[in-house]
């Protein structure tokens, strides 16, 4: 067929317009620039900030002063061990990961059996229930503050790491089931019926079959709900008054950053705050496949 046999608006293989694609791959260009452009720019405004305070963990105080842009003349690592025994930011940082371990763990177990429960079976009541389950998504924690307190206060667990815990897992439930929730009904349902077929019961199969399957899902919620512990300032602060002994990292750095604030000594105050924020590093980097995998596989459909 010649352009002249082809009706009007039918175009054929290798007939196009060069003048019209060209606007096309412009404007692509254009959202490529800006799109890449902004990441980058969120990298910079992310990294350089940490950057700079692992590097004046490493400086003088009078270096911090005179040039707080520059580099350290020397790698002090006594900034480090003052920050550990003297600030005893190690005793922080050991009792938070205790709590953090305990808490997380407990989230994982309950919120899994939960979610796994509302994704794989039907029985009267279930929408309800999940829904009270996500209602707490809606709930910021500093509303339920004061109740919250006499309620572990009556309990008789007002000051310790157990009441802690418990806080700590009953706060993250809700996004922790939700997520988990939509992971599971993305698991084949094949699989568990052959299980289920070959004689395996429904606490095997949960324990034996469904949670190896659902592995990338739970390291990336556990991931979350490590980091948002772990970073957590207000529940301690209200649920943890008096004994400094017990307290969290985040606790020990709000009092490190005033005492060192009117002492002067910013090296220090450096080096607290860059132990504080390695593990959450070194977490992220070893589980972000891991994370990249359960956040695409769990997706909703």
């Amino acid at each position: 067929m010649t352009a002249l046999d082809r009706p009007a608006g039918v175009a054929v293989d290798g007939d196009r317009d060069a003048r019209g694609s060209r606007p096309v791959r412009r404007e692509r260009g254009v959202v490529n620039f800006l799109s890449h452009g902004f990441l980058l720019f969120w990298g910079a405004l992310t990294v350089l900030p940490l950057l700079w305070m692992f590097l004046s963990s490493f400086k003088s105080n009078a270096e911090i002063i005179a040039d707080p842009w520059g580099l350290p003349g020397a790698l002090r690592f006594d900034n480090w061990a003052r920050a550990w025994g003297e600030a005893h930011i190690g005793r922080y940082f050991l009792n938070s990961a205790v709590v953090v371990t305990g808490s997380v763990a407990l989230t994982m177990l309950m919120g899994a059996t939960a979610a796994y429960v509302f994704a794989r079976y039907e029985f009267r009541g279930r929408q309800l229930a999940y829904y009270l389950f996500v209602g707490g998504l809606m709930f910021p924690v500093f509303l339920a503050l004061v109740p919250l307190f006499f309620v572990v206060r009556n309990a008789g667990l007002f000051g310790t790491w157990t009441g802690l815990v418990l806080v700590y897992a009953a706060y993250s439930l809700p996004f922790t089931v939700f997520f988990l929730t939509a992971f599971f009904r993305t698991l084949p349902t094949s699989v568990a019926e052959a299980a289920l077929v070959d004689g395996c019961g429904h606490f095997r199969l949960f324990f034996r079959v469904m949670l190896p399957m659902a592995r990338p899902g739970l390291v990336s919620v556990a991931l979350f709900n490590f980091l948002s512990h772990w970073n957590q300032f207000l529940l301690p602060q209200v649920l943890l008054q008096g004994d400094d002994s017990k307290w969290m990292l985040a606790q020990g750095l709000a009092a490190l950053s005033i005492s060192q604030g009117y002492a002067g000594d910013y090296a220090q105050l450096f080096a607290g705050l860059t132990i504080a924020v390695v593990p959450v590093l070194l977490v992220y980097l070893i589980f972000q496949r891991q994370v990249q995998t359960g956040l695409t596989a769990g997706q909703l459909k």
